[in-house]
């Protein structure tokens, strides 16, 4: 006999590291899977309708809105948050270049532009064509995969932020020094609900 709409279904997946295995209603979000469940509060629910972006995580390395993604189809995937970037107590270089930069504003939408400009740099990585630029690091290309035509979230200082990690691989030999700007409440930051 088949299953209901209804049915609940049990899921395993990675979030930022963590093997979890959950029993998750079918209509359930990532986004609500994440936060209710889990007890992820670093992607944020803003529109809830896809919109703004502040619940964007990344899903085996790529992009998702993760308030339009049914947790079932995450099944056996890595779910990484801009909580789950940092490694061994040190900020991702992304994380550090939006604090550099002052790009955080109110900082409610900033893990959603941290995950989703992790993914425009492995895109870049990846040599993933956009509908917008050619594959390559430009200012102009960044800008465009990061905000679209509309020049909305992420430009000023957070495309500036998402500009400046190549320079930051690259080493002060090249660029010049990188100023880091010492915060104590990064963990908040990041995790804050």
């Amino acid at each position: 006999m088949p299953e209901t709409a209804g049915a609940v279904r049990t899921i395993g997946l990675r979030v930022d590291g963590t093997e979890h295995r959950l029993t998750v209603d079918p209509r359930r979000t990532l986004l609500d899977l994440l936060r209710e469940q889990i007890g992820d509060y670093s992607a944020k629910k803003g529109c809830d309708h896809g919109q703004c972006g502040t619940c964007t995580v990344l899903l085996d390395g790529r992009r998702v809105l993760s308030c339009l993604t049914l947790a079932l189809s995450c099944d056996g995937m890595e779910v990484t948050t801009a909580a789950g970037l940092a490694e061994d107590g040190e900020l991702h270089s992304l994380q550090q270049s939006f604090l550099d930069h002052d790009a955080f504003q109110c900082g409610y939408c900033t893990p959603g532009q941290i995950c989703s400009a992790a993914g425009l740099l492995a895109e870049f990585g990846d040599g993933v064509p956009s509908r917008v630029t050619k594959p390559e690091n430009s200012d102009e290309a960044v800008r465009l995969r990061q905000t679209g035509d509309d020049g909305g979230g992420g430009a000023g200082s957070g495309g500036r932020s998402v500009r400046d990690v190549p320079r930051r691989r690259a080493g002060p030999a090249v660029f010049g020094p990188v100023r880091r700007v010492p915060h104590a409440y990064r963990a908040s930051f990041w995790c804050g609900r």
